[in-house]
């Protein structure tokens, strides 16, 4: 009898009660109104707190609304600009208690530089605490008991971080993965050596190498490199699915973009049935995740150093770039409402305040607080009002897929003027032989199907759709130009201003050109 397995179930088991009181949502705005206390009643000595009078804020009738009236919405520049630059410095008490000692590196995919996201021990509580709540949720799926005593492959950043001086510099998923509390360390999968490799290549290698070594029973990590190790270990041994060598097998934890479009993929990476689960952890906190087999979204995570705040993505609050203009709109949590796009603002225990991540999110059932990620503040197209977001585009691709029988493994798209209109161009990374024409009029219906917006401005302004196929190597081989190959990068899903010249210009270097419909 699997002893191991047997005590973590119970344990699990005992510990899944509480988290189900504190998840479920039966007084969300009074849990978030604490929270909001908590972060401004530990943070009122700071630099900030003392500039944004907090003390007087925390003796408000209405703590709320003197919060959304004192303190300013911030974008990265502004509060980079104005305040964490000093703890990168080395200052301490700037925006939180104490002296930061990692900063996260974010780009997102919307972003050409990096960006230094401060991780307090605060955070690294809350995020371990977040992770925990996950893996208890398990325990409702009846997995057998050896399912708990299985490897655990967590396929993200180098656990090697940069020292500059004042402060720890990586990826998120590295920051986290160093601190992994040691009863796990079991569990974990590559292992300290791999985990450490900067090189994803390397990496990759060495993961293909000891798979025969393990027994997994969940793998977590970003679809498009998930992918690539899953095919990768395929050919290396020779295997008709992945199960022929990771027989108990059962969960794939995935998180940054939508699975849809990957499906088709993975089922055939596949040997038997698996359960799907979404996490929602930015470099700025853990957010959300999915803790039901059978719902639309993921369950925010509301008692765990976060305060939220909602802006409505719509014209009056962005610009046609995504830029957030002055005096948005912002919302409680008590305001949001369902089935309406949220650019999400977040106030945490690593000293963000008023924060835009640049995610957007939809309500799909506010009583239990499920959500889903709709797309970011800049990725999404409307060169002349077609308003197409992110869900629209993987929507579009997963039909394409379903139509054609094929899988499409990473796809970009952008718009600019063409013959005094406008046009979209797609990229479609697959290995199908596809007739581009035919995908793109199929793409183009779609869309029409999908966003009336989008109908309406394809008949006047938009005047044609190019499509391209390429090998989806073509996408790899430009995030490693990029230095942006493994861990938690994605490519973007839209490409915008100096992004489009410089895909076209490594396009060029391999002689690919577009074809379009009119």
């Amino acid at each position: 009898m699997p002893l191991l397995g047997s005590l973590i179930k119970s344990a699990y088991s005992l510990r899944n009660k509480p988290v189900e009181l504190r998840e479920n949502w039966a007084n969300p705005e009074e849990t978030q109104a604490r929270q909001l206390t908590r972060l401004l009643r530990k943070a009122q000595f700071t630099a900030f707190g003392e500039h944004y009078e907090f003390s007087k804020i925390l003796t408000s009738e209405n703590i709320l609304q003197a919060f959304h009236e004192k303190v300013p919405v911030h974008d990265y520049s502004k509060i980079y600009k104005h305040w964490w630059y000093r703890s990168l410095n080395g200052e301490p008490y700037v925006t939180w208690p104490g002296k930061v000692k990692y900063f996260a590196l974010s780009s997102g995919t919307s972003e050409a530089s990096s960006k230094y996201i401060p991780v307090t021990s605060d955070m690294l509580r809350s995020i371990k605490r977040g992770s925990l709540r996950q893996i208890v949720s398990m325990v409702r799926h009846d997995f057998p008991l050896d399912f708990y005593e299985k490897g655990m492959l967590m396929i993200g950043g180098s656990t090697h971080l940069q020292y500059n001086g004042t402060y720890y510099e990586g990826d998120l998923s590295g920051i986290t993965a160093a601190s992994i509390p040691f009863w796990f360390q079991h569990f974990y999968k590559p292992g300290k050596r791999i985990s450490k490799t900067a090189d994803w290549n390397t990496k990759l290698n060495e993961m293909v190498k000891k798979a025969p070594t393990w027994d997994i029973g969940v793998i977590v990590g970003v679809p498009g490199w998930v992918q690539i190790l899953l095919e990768k270990i395929i050919e290396e041994y020779n295997l008709n699915t992945i199960h022929d060598i990771w027989p108990n097998l059962g969960v794939y934890v995935h998180s940054g973009v939508s699975i849809k479009p990957y499906l088709n993929s993975f089922e055939k990476l596949f040997g038997k049935k698996m359960m799907y689960n979404e996490s929602y952890l930015a470099s700025e906190g853990y957010i959300a995740y999915q803790n039901k087999k059978q719902c639309q979204g993921m369950t925010m995570v509301i008692d765990n150093g976060i305060f939220y705040e909602f802006i409505p993505f719509d014209s009056n609050n962005f610009d046609e770039e995504g830029n957030l203009k002055p005096n948005p709109q912002t919302l409680f949590l008590s305001e949001a409402e369902e089935n309406t796009d949220y650019a999400l603002l977040m106030t945490t225990n690593a000293g963000a305040w008023r924060y835009l991540i640049g995610d957007v999110i939809r309500f799909v059932d506010k009583k239990s607080g499920e959500i889903q990620i709709t797309g970011r503040t800049k990725q999404f197209l409307s060169i002349c009002g077609e308003h197409l977001s992110q869900e629209n585009m993987n929507r579009a691709i997963e039909l394409l897929q379903q139509d054609l029988n094929i899988e499409i493994k990473e796809f970009t798209v952008y718009a600019f003027r063409h013959n005094g209109r406008f046009a979209h161009q797609w990229y479609l990374g697959t290995d199908a032989k596809l007739d581009e024409k035919d995908a793109a009029k199929r793409i183009d219906l779609h869309l029409k199907d999908l966003n009336d917006d989008y109908r309406v401005e394809r008949l006047e302004a938009i005047g044609n759709v190019f499509v391209k196929v390429l090998s989806p190597d073509v996408f790899l081989q430009y995030m490693e130009k990029k230095g942006k190959v493994g861990s938690a990068n994605k490519f973007p899903r839209v490409l915008k201003n100096e992004r489009i010249a410089d895909w076209e210009e490594f396009l060029q270097t391999q002689k690919i050109e577009g074809t379009c419909i009119r």
